[in-house]
């Protein structure tokens, strides 16, 4: 039976990459403006074909249910081409306590090895869905490999997430030492490609600092550190929270000042009109916890013939039983027939290349383009 779609499940305040507030700044920005909704991408996906990959345990489940689940994603596109035939460099589920407004975010790796149509025998580099069919068929992927029941998404690119934060004033990040460096050489990379700036401003000193919006970019894009791309996808949260924290601490007036300079930058399944009626809430939002997925412990990595360098979840039935613990509280999980049947493709598909062995604390060293 298809779940009734809660107007609060509908609302998530967060980016890709990096801040879904975008949207709900946006409705509002366009309502009073008066010129309707032309600047944010709204878009139908087909839920009956994307309800094919949600196994039917999925839709069963009670626990499940007191929960709304987002997928936000942000692609690595410098030219707004956020609809498809474009990686998601940033894979997030962003998981909403219906009940009590809490929020927790996962990163899923962007080249962990999985299932990538979700009901074929077509496996690799999980954040080649979205190249092949977009939103939707990166949905798909989700449901099927994670067992989840996502129908709605976010979409944002490298300038819509320089344009967020640049709105709300700069956010505040501590910034280490091992980060200098890589950070500022983003930023003068990215004045290269990016036609609407031509200076950066370096980053010279550590510590807890109010950054800008390229700063924040490339912060988020930082991989060369201990930690490589597992720490990237932590900072990338970072960015998310510390976005939320200054939004929470300003009024509706001061939130629709800043919209002018977001738009056509997202691109989105959300229905806006829902999202406007409880914009009043952003404070009841809170992001409780945040981890990744493969998860430590069950997670290794290896070139796995041509799709290169991946991440391996060891296995995929136990990092999904670690999942929905995660996400929903929910300890006696017990994966779908589906996802038994990935785990033991992907175990079959990899296991010969990695000689038997499990590195429980691997780092990512992915060969991805930036």
């Amino acid at each position: 039976m298809k779940k009734k779609k809660s107007a609060a499940g509908k609302i998530i305040i967060f980016v890709i990459e990096l801040l879904v507030l975008v949207a709900l700044l946006g409705v509002l920005w366009f309502v009073l403006k008066g010129t309707g909704n032309e600047g944010v991408k709204t878009i139908d996906i087909n839920e009956s074909e994307i309800e094919i990959t949600i196994p039917e345990e999925v839709k069963e489940n009670e626990t499940m249910k007191g929960y709304r689940n987002v997928a936000l994603f942000g692609v690595d596109s410098r030219t707004g081409a956020l609809s498809s035939k474009t990686r998601t460099d940033t894979i997030m589920i962003a998981s909403i306590n219906l009940e009590t407004s809490e929020v927790k975010l996962v990163s899923i790796y962007r080249d962990t090895y999985l299932n990538q149509m979700g009901n074929s025998q077509n496996y690799g580099k999980c954040n080649a869905a979205y190249a092949y069919g977009g939103a939707e068929q990166a949905i798909k992927m989700l449901n099927a490999n994670l067992d989840m029941d996502i129908t709605d998404f976010m979409t944002v690119g490298f300038e819509g997430v320089r344009d967020i934060v640049d709105a709300l004033g700069g956010i505040y990040i501590s910034v280490e030492e091992d980060e200098l460096a890589h950070i500022n050489n983003y930023q003068s990379m990215m004045v290269t490609t990016m036609d609407d700036i031509s200076s950066f401003t370096p980053i010279t000193e550590t510590g807890l600092q109010k950054i800008d919006g390229l700063q924040a970019v490339a912060y988020c894009r930082v991989r060369y550190t201990a930690g490589n791309d597992f720490k990237r996808t932590e900072r990338q949260r970072e960015v998310i929270k510390a976005c939320l924290d200054v939004a929470k601490t300003m009024s509706p007036d001061a939130l629709i000042k800043i919209c002018n300079n977001v738009f056509g930058e997202v691109y989105t399944s959300l229905d806006l009109t829902e999202i406007l009626e409880i914009l009043k809430n952003i404070t009841e939002y809170s992001i409780v916890d945040e981890g990744g997925f493969p998860t430590s412990g069950k997670i290794t990595t290896g070139e796995i013939g041509s799709a290169g360098s991946c991440v391996i979840p060891v296995n995929l039935s136990d990092n999904v039983i670690w999942l929905h613990q995660f996400l929903f509280d929910d300890n006696e999980y017990t994966p779908s027939s589906n996802v038994s049947t990935f785990s033991d493709a992907i175990y079959s598909q990899t296991h010969s290349y990695l000689d038997g062995v499990f590195n429980p604390n691997a780092d990512i060293s992915d060969d991805s383009d930036e």
